[in-house]
């Protein structure tokens, strides 16, 4: 039975490494989310994406912006 697809944040990187940084700290400090592959609705350097649920936006944004995590760019997609 297929799942039932819901909105998701996505956030896309220039470089593997800055995926595999980000990846890191977010593991080692409890912001939720998982590497992905890009889905094909948009495009990224890498090929890799974090995708998060909804609801840890501010957890993400609060981490990106006091870390000087390195991200390409910030979508909301239906997954």
């Amino acid at each position: 039975m297929p799942r039932d697809k819901t909105f998701k944040r996505i956030y896309t990187f220039h470089t593997t490494t800055d995926a595999m940084s980000f990846e890191k700290y977010c593991h080692e400090h409890g912001v939720p989310g998982r590497l992905i592959p890009v889905p094909g609705e948009i495009s990224a350097g890498c090929g890799m994406c974090w995708m998060a649920d909804m609801g840890s936006g501010d957890t993400i944004s609060d981490a990106i912006a006091s870390n000087g995590l390195k991200v390409q760019g910030a979508y909301i997609l239906l997954i």
